[in-house]
């Protein structure tokens, strides 16, 4: 049951990051470069955590979303949001500072724990981003990462801080983002 929770999971994150990554090209959606770059991080500490704890084939759905989150940072060098703010720098230097104690620690639970502190720092410009103009984002790609965690949650071998904390946390994120989506006003079109 295991192994069809993990393969539906990274089927899921095809499912909700192909749309978004057309949503990139036809310019409707506008990833945040910074973002997406620590979340490239992130998803490959977190991998290879939940492999180093037991996660076994619960660490498939991480790896399945590090190979699109890693696609998404390429394209948002490109197509990306371009409004980037010196908050956004601010939060993009602390996530970064983040990865210090990982390198000098090398032990996975601290790893994964440093990483999803450093996941939730990353999220911020986005969040911010998406507060201002919610029209830069997709519903679905969040939606189904909710979906997405519930299952990798269910998947993993061994339950432990280094193989859920990252669901956990993106669980949370995700649905925030979702609400968020869901719930805004239309933005009003600029005379610029």
């Amino acid at each position: 049951m295991k192994e069809t929770f993990a393969v539906t999971a990274a089927i899921l994150a095809i499912v909700g990051n192909i749309p978004y990554i057309v949503d990139i090209f036809k310019g409707r959606v506008q990833p945040h470069a910074y973002t997406w770059f620590v979340w490239t991080l992130v998803t490959s500490i977190v991998f290879f955590g939940q492999v180093a704890k037991g996660a076994g084939i619960g660490a498939l759905p991480t790896a399945a979303a590090g190979i699109f989150t890693l696609l998404i940072f390429l394209l948002s060098l490109k197509n990306g949001f371009k409004h980037v703010t010196k908050i956004d720098t601010i939060f993009l230097l602390l996530a970064l500072a983040g990865i210090v104690p990982w390198v000098i620690t090398k032990d996975p639970t601290i790893s994964v724990v440093i990483a999803v502190a450093i996941d939730l720092t990353a999220f911020i410009p986005t969040l911010r981003k998406t507060w201002l103009k919610p029209s830069t984002e997709s519903p679905l790609l969040y939606g189904s990462n909710v979906l997405r965690h519930i299952l990798a949650l269910l998947s993993m071998q061994t339950y432990n801080i280094a193989t859920t904390l990252h669901s956990i946390a993106m669980l949370i994120t995700n649905t925030t983002m979702s609400i968020l989506l869901v719930t805004a006003k239309p933005e009003k079109e600029s005379g610029d």
